[in-house]
Order: structure tokens, then C-alpha cells, then sequence
């Protein structure tokens, strides 16, 4: 029996005689559906653009509601409308395109942190409960996700119901980061700053429990994809905000400008060196 490994997945059996569709590795992905993920390889530079995409997604959101004066509720159906649209060209497609797969993450991002911010500013919904409302939702996705599928690997996402779940717990990830960053910064009166230095005290943490103590690899990219988020939001609030308010005074006009420049440059890089993309089964 020959051996082969993907570049992200543990070792999987071929048997001689197998063809391309029947290989498949232990969370049931095969030659052929690896070749039509639908999301990047899990990469320095996803975590690297995902962190950027989360403080876009917040200083964004400020600056059309406020700097451009859209207005909150405007702004929110302007924002989910280009998201719809983005969303339906990315289940079109058969594969990661990392230009409308990322732009789907920035819209979302943007889409997350206003449907946070309609709830505790339009509708006085206090952040003590978004907070647990958001992450009651993000489990119930995930459970309903796992029920159906069997299983909740990014790297399965090569249906159209996989995606739907997928994108779905993408948008609760942000709405709850969204929430807790400004629960644990403002609410509870820890500091843009200090924020930023405890979610990624905690991101290392579970990095370290993944590393050392083989914490389970899917459990592990959740856990850390939710944590990013507030993160991000606390990156992009210690920027762009006064100085008097604890900030580096940015503003969101110059956060949200150099950090999407940085995205688009992420972005170029990796559609012409295809580095997160997944690779074929090497016999």
C-alpha cells in the first residue's frame, strides 16, 4: 500500500488502483474535492489578513456611519447589500478565488460589527447580553453544522450547504468579537490597549494548547477565528481613536485606508503565488 500526505492533513491510505476520486483522508476530503475548496489554506497569511479584515471590519463601519455620515441604519443596508452580492458570486464559483473569497471576509467583518452596533446603539440592547446572545447563536450553527455534516473542517467546504453553514458562523464570529471586544475595552473599562494584549495573550494560549498538548485541530482554528475578532476590533479602536480616549488618533479614515491597502497587497501576492492554496495529493 503506498503512502501520500497533504500539506495540511494528517497521512492518508491509497490503495493501488485507486482513482483520484477515491482517495480521501480522514475528515473525508478527497483528491478531487481538495482541488475545489472553497477557502484558503490555513497559513501565516490567513491569519495575517484575517486580523486585518477584523479591524477593517471596525473602523469601517465608523467611518461610513460617521465620517460619512450614512448613518447607522444606511449604512447597515448599503453594507449587507454589497455583502449579498459578494456572497452570491463567491457559492458561483468552484473554487478559492482569494480576491472575492477575501473581499467576501472584509464585507463580512463590516456587516458583523453593524449588526452589533444597531443592537446596543439603535436598540439599547445592552453588550452584558449581545455578548452571550451572539455566542448562544455561534453554537447552535456550529451544532446544526456538525449534525448535518458530520463535521465542521473548513477544508470541507465544497458544498453549497457547507458554505451556507460556513459563512453563517463567519458572520456570528464577528458579531460576538464585535461585542466582546467592546464589553471587555469599554464596558468593563480595561483599555483599548490592554485589550489587545489580552486576546492575544489568549490567542496564544490556544496556540500552545493546539502545539503542546494536541488540543483537536478544528476545535483549535475556531476557537482562535473567534478570538481574532476582538482582537482585530481593539487593533482598530486603539488606532483610530483620540488619544484623550486612550487611542493613537488615527482616526478611522487613516486605519481603514492603510489597513486595506494592506489586504489588497496580501491579496495580489497570494492570487499570483498561489501560497494558500491547497496542494494536490503527491503520489
Amino acid at each position: 500500500m503506498a503512502r501520500a500526505r497533504l500539506t495540511d492533513m494528517t497521512d492518508i491510505d491509497i490503495s493501488e488502483g485507486t482513482t483520484a476520486t477515491d482517495i480521501t483522508g480522514k475528515d473525508g476530503r478527497s483528491r478531487t474535492s481538495a482541488m475545489l475548496s472553497k477557502v484558503p489554506e490555513v497559513t501565516v497569511y490567513f491569519w495575517g489578513i484575517k486580523v486585518l479584515c477584523t479591524t477593517v471590519g471596525e473602523t469601517a463601519a465608523d467611518f461610513l456611519n460617521t465620517n460619512l455620515n450614512y448613518g447607522l441604519t444606511k449604512t447597515s443596508y448599503v453594507m449587507s447589500a454589497l455583502l449579498l452580492l459578494v456572497l452570491v458570486a463567491q457559492f458561483r464559483v468552484r473554487r478559492y478565488v482569494p480576491a472575492l473569497y477575501w473581499l467576501a471576509v472584509v464585507l463580512i467583518s463590516v456587516v458583523g460589527t453593524l449588526v452589533s452596533d444597531n443592537l446596543t446603539d439603535n436598540l439599547n440592547v445592552p453588550l452584558t447580553t449581545t455578548t452571550p446572545v451572539f455566542a448562544v447563536l455561534l453554537a447552535i450553527t456550529f451544532a446544526a453544522w456538525y449534525l448535518v455534516e458530520g463535521t465542521l473542517s473548513i477544508h470541507s467546504v465544497r458544498t453549497i450547504r457547507r458554505e451556507v453553514f460556513y459563512w453563517l458562523a463567519i458572520l456570528f464570529t464577528f458579531a460576538l468579537g464585535t461585542s466582546a471586544g467592546d464589553l471587555v475595552a469599554e464596558r468593563l473599562n480595561v483599555g483599548y490597549l490592554p485589550s489587545v494584549g489580552l486576546f492575544a495573550a489568549v490567542i496564544a494560549l490556544i496556540a500552545g494548547a493546539h502545539y503542546l498538548l494536541r488540543l483537536d485541530a478544528v476545535l483549535s482554528f475556531w476557537l482562535a477565528y473567534i478570538v481574532t475578532r476582538p482582537l482585530g476590533a481593539s487593533v482598530g479602536d486603539y488606532l483610530s481613536s483620540d488619544r484623550s480616549e486612550g487611542g493613537l488618533g488615527l482616526g478611522t479614515t487613516g486605519t481603514s485606508a492603510l489597513f486595506l491597502t494592506l489586504i489588497l497587497g496580501l491579496v495580489i501576492y497570494l492570487s499570483v503565488s498561489g501560497r494558500d492554496r491547497e496542494r494536490d495529493v503527491r503520489l
